[in-house]
């Protein structure tokens, strides 16, 4: 991996590995069924989740640095509420992250240690069913018969969180991020297939490191879901990802991180008392061009509620 030699020999080099850690840990939150799933109006989620990235990643063979591994822990809080909208069922979520995390690498056959804890950058969700997904109150919801939802979101991640222009690695990105999506969730009596895709496009970081400009490129994104309904609220589904660009700049010198990677997992869904749920979910790397061995395991609690 190639980084602007202004930002100085072997610290650039693990600063440049940490980097792809962050970038994994990103990606790890992509893996989400029934993310289109229809609800009644009026519904209110209140959201805690935990989840833990550990594992290693191979560079390129002709760099000082060996024995990359991380662990990062991720805590996050988060509200969403289902309304009405041009005769659509509509919703809007925020959810704020906070991260710990551990860097360790040897440069040149020296131990390298870095540690980060602080808020992240806050995500927004807003999402609109197009198909499938009429405005209905909790009674008619209940009357309702499942059929093919067609959905549209949109992510937007405004710097909000920890940074220091002065360090290399940070806990926020310190600029803005979206994400259109478009979605198709199809029931197939107690099973039910999805499909997601979507693209990630990044304003530039004005003031990275020192004061140059670190820009990205557009990720690609696409996601697939099967699973199986036991009863309302109990269901297991299988998720796959793929993902590719986000080349990085520097002064708009690119660097040669070009993603192209595929993750697998599942996700438990199970009611434990009436209007709170707990989802599990695992993850890992099926395929990457780093050589990227990580595991995510997750834990979500979820209260649900109706209001006006």
């Amino acid at each position: 991996m190639r980084i602007s030699p202004c930002l100085g020999g072997g610290a650039a080099v693990i600063a440049a590995a940490g980097l792809l850690c962050c970038i994994g840990t990103a990606n790890a939150q992509e893996l989400e069924p029934r993310a289109y799933s229809a609800s009644p109006i009026g519904t209110n989620f209140l959201i805690s989740g935990f989840s833990d990235t550990s594992g290693s990643v191979s560079l390129d063979p002709s760099l000082p640095i060996t024995g990359v591994k991380s662990k990062i822990d991720d805590y996050s809080f988060g509200y969403e509420h289902t309304f009405g909208l041009l005769g659509r069922s509509a919703s809007a979520a925020i959810l704020a992250p906070y991260y710990s995390g551990e860097l360790k690498g040897q440069l040149e056959t020296q131990n390298q240690r870095l540690d980060r804890s602080g808020l992240g950058d806050v995500r927004i969700r807003l999402a609109l069913n197009l198909l499938g997904g009429p405005a209905l109150t909790p009674a008619e919801f209940m009357r309702r018969q499942p059929n093919t939802t067609l959905g549209v979101s949109l992510v937007i991640i405004p710097p909000t969180g920890q940074y220091d222009a002065q360090r290399l690695i940070n806990i926020s990105s310190h600029r803005w991020a979206f994400k259109p999506e478009i979605g198709l969730s199809q029931p197939l009596g107690n099973w039910f297939a999805e499909a997601y895709t979507g693209v990630w496009v990044f304003t530039d970081n004005d003031d990275y490191f020192r004061g140059h400009v670190r820009g990205q490129d557009p990720i690609y994104t696409f996601e697939v879901h099967g699973g199986y309904t036991f009863r309302p609220g109990l269901w297991l589904a299988a998720d796959a990802t793929y993902y590719i660009g986000g080349t990085t700049s520097i002064n708009d010198v690119p660097a040669s991180d070009y993603q192209k990677s595929s993750r697998f997992g599942l996700t438990l869904s199970v009611p434990i008392a009436p209007g709170f749920a707990a989802k599990l979910s695992w993850s890992k790397w099926l395929t990457g061009r780093f050589a990227v061995h990580y595991q995510t395991v997750g834990v979500t609690l979820q209260y649900r509620w109706f209001g006006p």
